[in-house]
């Protein structure tokens, strides 16, 4: 069903409500927020920034009297903020919101926890270990809150975990030890994360942000688009499995978000992944010798505004179609 939003739209680009009109009409539909819609939004908003300085103050408070503090009690400051960010999570007559704002400040604390115990006894551990550690530690609290947030910082801290894993080790099968294995293990996770949040969201009834499945997106995006930049830019590579994972990736996104469920940022998304690498693919054809011939730069030029004039066009074609 089209939103409210869109109906107006359409509505107004057919003439069926006079330009006069707009504003009434808009009103009308509720699209504009109403004093308690602000009174609600500030409320939450100054709720998320005072728990988040919560945890970040502590951070930088024994960062900043580490020479005057001792040990134990380093530990006891972030412990004792760490118990009471837990304790007004379970409250029960704390408020969802707030619920959500205190798993997510205990979930930054325990990070501040472990890169303080890493200090204070220098275990030498490799920096993807915290990072891993800390995700496994938070899990619990991710899983019970089901909260988008909570979820998406989860999966930054596998991310982060994933690449530095790779940066330190390389990768373990053939093309893996390359200095794309990084990117190929980011592209990995991020993708296996997108399947199932569509999945669990679609099939299964998972209450999900649009936002958050967008950011999943935008990390499977960024690395394999990376990856077909990398084979290209690598002039001695002849082959390597981007070239076949990229298009089906590629036809996957169309098919996705085309047919199945219609997705404009999504398929926008494609689109500037696909005019990135048909550039660089046109300027290392027109690049002879490694000297640029008479009027390469003008060819790419008319190339790059014909890729963009014809995405925007399909787009606003697509978003026409959706709105009726």
């Amino acid at each position: 069903m089209a939103s409210p939003r869109r109906e107006l739209v359409s509505l107004i680009e057919q003439g069926a409500i006079p330009p006069e009109q707009v504003a009434h009409a808009v009103e009308v539909a509720g699209l504009w927020p109403t004093p308690r819609a602000w009174v609600i939004f500030f409320d939450r908003l100054l709720l998320w920034l005072g728990g988040l300085a919560t945890a970040f103050s502590v951070l930088f408070w024994v960062a900043y009297h580490w020479d005057e503090m001792g040990r134990w009690l380093r530990f006891g400051v972030v412990e004792a903020t760490l118990l009471l960010a837990v304790g007004v999570a379970v409250w029960p007559q704390t408020s969802p919101i707030a619920k959500h704002v205190a798993l997510t400040a205990a979930s930054l604390l325990v990070g501040v926890l472990l890169g303080l115990f890493g200090q204070a006894y220098q275990t030498g551990a490799d920096p993807w270990q915290l990072f891993f550690i800390w995700a496994l530690l938070v899990l619990p609290w991710v899983w019970v809150a089901r909260f988008p947030l909570l979820w998406v910082l989860w999966l930054g801290l596998l991310n982060l975990a994933i690449g530095l894993y790779f940066r330190t080790w390389g990768g373990p099968l053939g093309v893996l030890a390359s200095s794309d294995a990084a990117l190929w293990g980011l592209f990995g996770l991020n993708t296996l994360a997108l399947a199932v949040a569509e999945w669990g969201t679609h099939y299964s009834g998972w209450r999900s942000s649009q936002w958050a499945i967008r950011v999943v997106a935008v990390g499977s995006g960024v690395p394999v688009t990376l990856l077909a930049i990398s084979l290209l830019v690598d002039a001695g590579l002849v082959w390597s499995p981007v070239v076949a994972i990229y298009p089906v990736w590629l036809a996957a996104l169309y098919g996705v978000y085309c047919h199945g469920r219609p997705e404009l940022f999504m398929l926008a998304g494609g689109c500037v992944s696909v005019i990135t690498v048909a550039t660089l693919l046109l300027a290392r054809l027109l690049l002879w010798e490694g000297e640029w011939q008479e009027g390469s730069l003008m060819l790419i030029t008319i190339a790059v505004l014909a890729m963009g004039a014809g995405a925007v066009i399909w787009l606003k074609r697509l978003h026409r179609a959706l709105s009726q």
